[in-house]
């Protein structure tokens, strides 16, 4: 253990007498591992992001729509625009028919509506959900101040709204919007509850959400889309208890192919996805990318061993006397092999370290620019440490083992 140590003293001892030398081999370890911890970084920091958008859902919650979820091809929008829409008559089958869920919503979607309180009036760009009472806790949306719409305004289509966090700032900035009347798009509205605040990575606008009851929704901007269709409901659908989930998309599956009459042998022609789907869609799509980086770096790492290499062997020729005269006074052939490979191996080692700390601030530097947070994932930089490692073993050992065959008669005669 003793000379073991004093291996790694005398290699530290060598790299700092050759500071330029070592610095120069430090850059192409530095570059292969700051590119993988780099790319790895900023993945981990956007799939965590994407992560927390996704799971707008809440954790027993699955939604039925028409639309595709995720990337998909042209002939598969084509085809699914062809689909039937999704209908709040739908979302009442599923709530009578399958018994283990205990929360089925239904959501129509508006855009760039403008909210007025007498003389204050918002930009054209806020939200409407026209949906049920189980729209905030199905989209994990809850409810800060004054209360939800209820079941009984949704059957007779009263003017009531839940109104976002910004809203309420924006139009109320120091007093209570409860039980106040706005204008929406010109129609009046009474405020009974405001969202809590919940921001988006994805400079998504929840805070400028609003939801009214699905029929006051549909009385004013119609059931049919511009083109005379249907208007598609979004149905979001809680199951029981998380060991439920799946039984209840089995469930709400058979139900949804039943109302639409479709055969055995016919695929369905609706979409059902939970906050799991859509993270492994997303974790699919980014797989390339990940492979790719890993290659790189791989590759620049190979490199930067082969220069080692060189570089080791031209030391050992320099150092050739040193080797020689270490043999006289006793070292045997394993001191000199382990001396030039623990140079190896820490010159791996602290290239390796600079370019994870080099790669955690190049993976992080978006969060500057976005809503991401920062995130450092520890186990690419164990293993990319690892892999430096692995490089100063592989690309040292030859010219340790070269070293350490040396005649040390003829060392000593060196020139």
């Amino acid at each position: 253990m003793q000379q073991f140590f004093e291996a790694i003293k005398m290699a530290f001892v060598a790299l700092k007498t050759n500071k330029l030398r070592s610095a120069l081999t430090l850059v192409g370890i530095i570059a292969g591992v700051a590119s993988i911890v780099a790319v790895m970084t900023g993945i981990s920091v956007i799939q965590n992001g994407i992560e927390q958008e996704l799971s707008v859902l809440g954790t027993t919650t699955f939604q039925v729509q028409k639309w595709l979820n995720g990337p998909s091809t042209r002939a598969e929008r084509i085809k699914a625009m062809k689909r039937p829409p999704t209908t709040v008559e739908h979302a009442d089958a599923i709530r009578e028919k399958v018994d283990v869920v205990d929360m089925v919503g239904a959501e129509l979607w508006g855009y760039n509506r403008v909210v007025q309180y007498r003389d204050k009036k918002t930009e054209p760009r806020m939200v409407m959900c026209g949906g049920t009472p189980e729209y905030p806790f199905n989209n994990t949306h809850l409810i800060a101040l004054g209360r939800n719409i209820t079941n009984q305004e949704v059957e007779t289509g009263r003017n009531v709204v839940v109104i976002g966090h910004n809203i309420a700032d924006e139009l109320f900035p120091w007093s209570d919007p409860v039980n106040r009347t706005i204008k929406i798009d010109g129609r009046k509205f009474t405020v009974v509850g405001v969202f809590e605040p919940k921001t988006s990575v994805m400079g998504g606008q929840y805070d400028n959400y609003m939801l009214v009851p699905i029929t006051i929704y549909e009385r004013i901007y119609g059931k049919y889309r511009g083109d005379g269709s249907l208007n598609s409901v979004n149905i979001t659908v809680n199951a029981k208890s998380p060991d439920l989930l799946q039984e209840a998309i089995e469930k709400t599956r058979l139900v949804m192919r039943q109302e639409r009459g479709l055969k055995p042998n016919e695929e369905d022609n609706f979409t059902i996805f939970t906050n799991q789907s859509q993270i492994d869609q997303f974790n699919r799509t980014t797989a390339g990318v990940k492979v790719g980086a890993f290659v790189i770096g791989i590759i620049a790492l190979v490199v930067a061993g082969i220069g080692i290499m060189n570089i080791m062997l031209v030391s050992v020729t320099e150092r050739t006397k040193e080797i020689g005269l270490r043999k006289a006074l006793g070292a045997t052939r394993k001191n000199i092999l382990t001396q030039f490979l623990m140079e190896a191996i820490m010159l791996c080692n602290i290239g390796g370290l600079f370019g994870v700390l080099v790669g955690y601030g190049l993976g992080n530097v978006m969060q500057f620019f976005t809503n991401f947070e920062a995130h450092i994932p520890l186990e690419w930089a164990i293993g990319g440490l690892a892999f430096c490692t692995a490089v100063g073993i592989t690309f040292g050992l030859w010219p340790a083992i070269f070293a350490s065959r040396l005649d040390p008669i003829e060392s000593l005669r060196f020139e």
